[in-house]
């Protein structure tokens, strides 16, 4: 049966018109500042922040692209970054008769004899879709999640736009080269378009999850689900910014489950979820208090290979230990090439960012006296100054999602105010850790998802 929303041409061009005057408007006054001598890293507050709200009326992957991207130290200017990272990957929700279409579409003429109720009007809406509560004929309650029409084209014409503007930043401002990780971020939206993989990224999560009672992870309702619409348990949760005003063990205890959700799967699996920001948590309460954190979304999921887990664990324990041969080992085997000296110095000021709390063995907020949104923004500027007058270099592929983890993931810890021994929750991740038991382990679990 032919798929008439794969990247069709004609809804390539209604894109490019849609998003041309913003990001054509932001190429502009990037070069223009940059021939008239203007700094524009410091400069045009005012341009970054229409199109930060340009963007963000936008349904489509570019905001989400460009988040992604703004994590990277100084892989866009300064101003740019800090709009685009405050943007939330919300968007004004299609109307019922549009979920009508979709559903027949997905699910037969018949769609509505499959549930005992559905709701027309969405729950939440995101960047590439929308979810509508519902329940199953024998009563469940479950979460369908519509992907918006012709995403493929939009998800296509966003990254050639994406990579017109980040071409033009590299050749005025060439210290940062992140045309690998332009790829993996177009790889990794191109897989969030296929449902039916994040229907087994869920599965997955639910395996290497088993264990830890403080997440719950949906069930797939496989008979429910297609390609552009994936049907999930409904988890009961409250929104995990109710919980800021708790006392700091409630908020801890919403923090910890993070942490689990997140380095468990990573240290035992080689795995991450690449989209740690708040919306993706519920919390969810035993005997009145925090149990612990529903985790909602499994469309943006990287799997490494266990030689990059094994060099990220390195890098952990060189930093520990001041072994800056074992430091520069590790950068390699996350991908770098052609370091120096005087690069391996600049990396390691983020690396020490990135992996600061986890080696300091005390109780600590991640970051005192830092705002959420500005989180990583100082060492950023550190990063930047030094492959200015040492680099250019070249951001591997890997280091793509690892980096969003770590501002998604200092960023929710900040938001809770939370105070946690990170160091002893990372220990405990990596207990008995070994690249070899986690590659046959990982191998056994995607083999027996299908993935």
């Amino acid at each position: 049966m032919k798929d008439d929303e794969t990247n069709r041409l004609s809804a390539r061009a209604a894109r490019y018109l849609a998003i041309g005057a913003q990001a054509g408007g932001f190429a502009a006054r990037l070069a223009g500042g940059r021939l008239f001598g203007q700094n524009f890293g410091n400069a045009g507050d005012g341009d970054a922040l229409a199109l930060a709200r340009a963007l963000g009326g936008l349904k489509g992957p570019l905001m989400k692209a460009a988040q992604l991207i703004a994590t990277i130290p100084e892989a866009l200017p300064a101003d740019y970054a800090d709009a685009l990272a405050s943007l939330q990957s919300e968007a004004p929700p299609m109307g019922a008769a549009f979920v009508r279409r979709r559903m027949a579409a997905e699910l037969g003429p018949d769609w509505r004899e499959k549930f005992a109720a559905f709701d027309l009007h969405p729950a939440a809406a995101a960047s590439l879709g929308q979810v509508h509560r519902a329940k199953t004929l024998a009563g469940e309650e479950v979460a369908c999640k519509l992907q918006y029409p012709d995403m493929a084209s939009a998800v296509e014409a966003d990254l050639a736009q994406l990579d017109l503007a980040l071409a033009l930043h590299r050749r005025l401002d060439p210290a940062i080269d992140a045309r690998d990780a332009v790829q993996e971020v177009a790889e990794r939206l191109r897989e969030e378009l296929d449902y039916r993989r994040e229907a087994k990224h869920a599965l997955l999560y639910r395996l290497m999850l088993a264990e830890h009672d403080e997440v719950r992870v949906p069930g797939v309702f496989e008979a429910l689900s297609t390609g552009r619409l994936l049907t999930l348990d409904w988890l009961q949760g409250e929104k995990i910014l109710g919980v800021l005003g708790t006392p700091e063990e409630e908020r801890n205890a919403a923090a910890k489950a993070i942490f689990a959700a997140w380095w468990a799967p990573f240290a035992q699996y080689g795995v991450i979820h690449g989209d740690p920001h708040l919306g993706n948590y519920t919390v969810f309460r035993q005997d009145g208090a925090i149990g612990g954190i529903n985790l909602l979304d499994y469309g943006c999921v990287r799997i490494f290979s266990p030689s990059f887990v094994g060099g990220v664990v390195q890098l952990y324990r060189a930093l520990s230990a001041g072994n800056r041969d074992q430091i520069a080992q590790a950068y390699e085997t996350w991908g770098f090439r052609g370091l120096n000296g005087d690069l391996i110095e600049a990396l390691t000021i983020w690396a020490r960012f990135i992996l600061g709390p986890l080696l300091d063995d005390r109780v600590r907020t991640i970051a005192d006296g830092v705002k959420a949104g500005a989180y990583g923004r100082r060492e950023a500027a550190l990063v930047h100054a030094k492959l200015r007058e040492k680099g250019p270099v070249r951001i591997p592929r890997e280091f793509v999602f690892m980096d969003r983890a770590a501002i998604g993931l200092g960023g929710a810890f900040l938001h809770l105010a939370a105070r946690l021994n990170f160091h002893a929750l990372f220990e405990a991740a990596l207990e008995d850790f070994d690249p070899d038991t986690l590659a046959s382990r990982q191998k056994t679990a995607l083999q027996q998802i299908g993935l």
